[in-house]
């Protein structure tokens, strides 16, 4: 579908609020390409700053938070509300109801003319959490005065969605699977590319307010058989054996095996998952008559738009280069950390940052790597390749021993992708920021995009060294930058 663009008259401006989620991610730039104005909004935005958004205002706001509302609001026109809490915990359903309600006030408050709330398809006989909570929220969002149009979707079928990557994960790292009776449950995947448009068309038409529109794809089919349809896509071919004794809290531990998919967030999938899904979408295709993509040609467009995408000047969740550009590379990372807080300047910090590798190793731990490039020699990698281009400046596309810089921002922060041989991808990043009273805290943050089992074995035998070797690590750093201050000019 082509773009539209508003008529004469200032755009409409189009708040986004969760956009730092999947769906919200890729539908800030869609509406940006229907001549919308967009605010995006997040509870934390670091992530929306990381985006390339030309044009897009970014703000804080929690629904959960509602003092942090008004600002978020105001001007609006149309707000998408795309928040859940699932990865809260087993207390998501109560927070989700809570934080729509907060959002319903807010927006009759703030006197904007439509919510467009993207829920899920709902059975009958729903038993599940997670599905529960969606028409929950939807109900709270309708209290209020606000029209509120609201599209249910069951699986979407994108990067980033999380029966998506249960789907990925699986087909590219288990040759045998022996499955729960869940995975025979039918239901009709829609393209992520084709929910956006249903999205951005329904907050322009005014015969969509306040009703609620199922959506789906032309298919009907089981979890089973998208996966062997995916399998055949990329050239695998699982076996697939559906056993009775596997219960959706085993299912949960059992993909923990495999995927990177956060638990609450699988968790929650899997209730879902139980039940069949059927989409009646005849009421939303009379007003918005389109042709939509099949499951196969919807999972094509997926890898494709990822292989398209493979810039990235700093780390964001899913991004393609920093899986090493594979596509059997978690979207999802794991992540560790560890900060020190330092009188040093921001600039002082900096200047330490610039001299890491080579003879000068990473200002912590240096045994502990030394012996870790040694076994990526031994490998056949490239751990022992020590040295970089200068010793003090750094630019996009360097490397520093078998690290290559992926993104530089002088005085605040510096992105590493890790080079030596392991089941998976990762970065490391640095970042400076004030931690108030003229103190400066650094802080460096590994992430790991895991391949199948393996990659998650890897990460987790690490975890206690990447604690202590970061907590490390930047206490070096900061004591470092504090020598530097006090020598003389």
């Amino acid at each position: 579908m082509q773009p539209t663009h508003a008529a004469a008259g200032p755009a409409p401006l189009a708040l986004v609020f969760g956009a730092s989620g999947y769906i919200g991610t890729n539908l800030v730039p869609r509406l940006r390409a229907h001549g919308f104005r967009v605010r995006a909004a997040a509870r934390n935005p670091d992530p929306l700053e990381a985006r390339d958004w030309p044009g897009v205002e970014r703000i804080a706001a929690d629904a959960l938070d509602p003092s942090s509302l008004p600002a978020a609001l105001a001007g609006v026109d149309v707000a998408f509300y795309l928040v859940h809490s699932m990865a809260a915990g087993r207390d998501f359903g109560r927070l989700d109801v809570e934080a729509a309600g907060h959002f319903a006030r807010a927006a009759e408050a703030a006197g904007i003319r439509r919510i467009v709330y993207l829920g899920g398809l709902i059975p009958p006989d729903a038993r599940s959490e997670h599905l529960l909570s969606r028409r929950a929220s939807g109900d709270a969002l309708r209290r209020g005065a606000v029209p509120v149009t609201e599209i249910r979707a069951g699986i979407i079928v994108g990067p980033g969605s999380a029966a998506w990557e249960v789907i990925r994960d699986l087909v590219y790292h288990l040759p045998l699977m022996l499955t729960p009776r869940w995975v025979r449950c039918r239901s009709s995947p829609i393209a992520l590319d084709d929910l956006l448009e249903d999205l951005v068309g329904v907050a322009r038409l005014p015969a969509a307010a306040g009703r609620i529109f199922d959506v789906g794809g032309p298919d009907y089919i089981s979890y089973q058989s998208m996966m062997r349809e995916f399998a055949a896509l990329v050239g695998k071919r699982p076996w697939i054996v559906p056993v009775p004794v596997l219960t959706p809290e085993m299912s949960a531990y059992w993909l923990a095996l495999v995927t990177a998919v956060p638990a609450p967030i699988a968790r929650a999938l899997i209730g879902g998952l139980r039940h069949d899904l059927p989409a009646d979408d005849a009421p939303l295709r009379a007003l918005l008559p389109r042709r939509l993509r099949g499951f196969r040609d919807a999972a094509q467009a997926a890898l494709d738009a990822e292989r398209e995408h493979t810039v990235a000047a700093r780390w964001t969740e899913g991004a393609f280069a920093f899986r090493g550009r594979r596509p059997d590379h978690a979207f999802y990372a794991k992540r560790a950390s560890g900060e020190a807080v330092s009188t040093a300047s921001p600039a002082a910090l900096w200047s330490v940052l610039l001299t890491m590798g080579g003879a000068n190793a990473y200002f912590y731990g240096k045994a502990l790597w030394r012996i870790r490039e040694g076994a990526d020699w031994l490998l056949g990698g490239p751990g022992l390749v020590r040295g970089r281009r200068h010793p003090t400046d750094l630019r996009i596309g360097d490397t520093i021993d078998w690290w290559t810089v992926m993104g530089v921002e002088p005085g605040r922060r510096l992105t590493l992708h890790f080079g030596l041989k392991a089941p998976g991808s990762g970065a490391l990043e640095y970042e400076i920021e004030p931690a108030g009273g003229g103190a400066q805290r650094i802080r460096v943050t590994a992430y790991w995009h895991p391949r199948g089992f393996w990659g998650l074995l890897y990460w987790h035998a690490f975890a206690p060294a990447h604690a202590w070797l970061f907590a490390g690590m930047t206490r070096e750093i900061a004591r470092r930058a504090e020598a530097l201050a006090r020598e003389p000019t």
